[in-house]
Formats: structure tokens, sequence, C-alpha cells
């Protein structure tokens, strides 16, 4: 266990490959839930997937490529369109449904909600 631990949890999910993979499941969810998918209109998710893929890798770890903007600031435009904490649970019930799909451990899958979790606040502006 202590060379779990001692993992990145980047690791733990299976590095880049693993992430890229996720990245793209997600969004696929998330552009189908109609809770949410407005949020995404006129967004090139190309660009969109890969900043994500940038993001989560270094939230869980791994390299630091990552080079946007704050949480805050980046979704700023979204909060001002009505963006909610009714949304945030609904793209964190999307990432755990996509890491669930994908085999990852029910362990994993907690750390990840825990970490997305801490982002709540600063996504929703409070």
């Amino acid at each position: 266990m202590s060379e779990e631990n001692s993992t990145s949890l980047f690791e733990q999910l299976g590095g880049e490959a693993a992430v890229d993979a996720a990245v793209d499941v997600f969004y696929k969810k998330v552009l189908e839930d109609h809770r949410i998918y407005r949020f995404f209109d006129n967004v090139d998710m190309e660009k969109q997937a890969a900043k994500q893929k940038a993001f989560l890798t270094m939230a869980f770890g791994g390299p630091s490529h990552y080079s946007g903007k704050d949480l805050r600031a980046g979704h700023a435009k979204l909060v001002k369109m009505g963006l909610d904490d009714s949304h945030f649970n609904a793209v964190l019930e999307n990432l755990e449904a996509t890491l669930i799909e994908l085999g990852v451990e029910k362990e994993l899958v907690e750390q990840v909600n825990a970490l997305a979790e801490t982002t709540r606040h600063d996504v929703l502006g409070k």
C-alpha cells in the first residue's frame, strides 16, 4: 500500500492515455446531458478537451503543461449564464459515470470526486 501512496493519482489512473480517454468519453456525456450542454454552445470542443486534459493531468499530479486561466476566471462567463450547484453536480455525475464506464477502481473514483469537489467554489465564483 505504501508504494501505491507514493504513486500520483495520475499514474494510478493510467497516465496520459487514461486521462485522454476519460476526457473524450466525459465530453461525449456532457454534450448529451440536457442539464448542461448549453454551456458548451459555440465552444471549440477540440481546444476545450485539450485544456481539460492538461488541467486534469496537472491536478492529478502528472506533468504540468496547463497554461489556461484559473478556475474562477475560466468559468466566470458560465456563472453569468446561470451556472450553479445543480450544473456542477451534473458535471460530477458525468465524470463519475465516465470513470466507472472505463473500469476505474472505486477508490480512485472517490479520490477524483473528492478532488473535483474542492473546485466547486472557484468554478461557481463563490
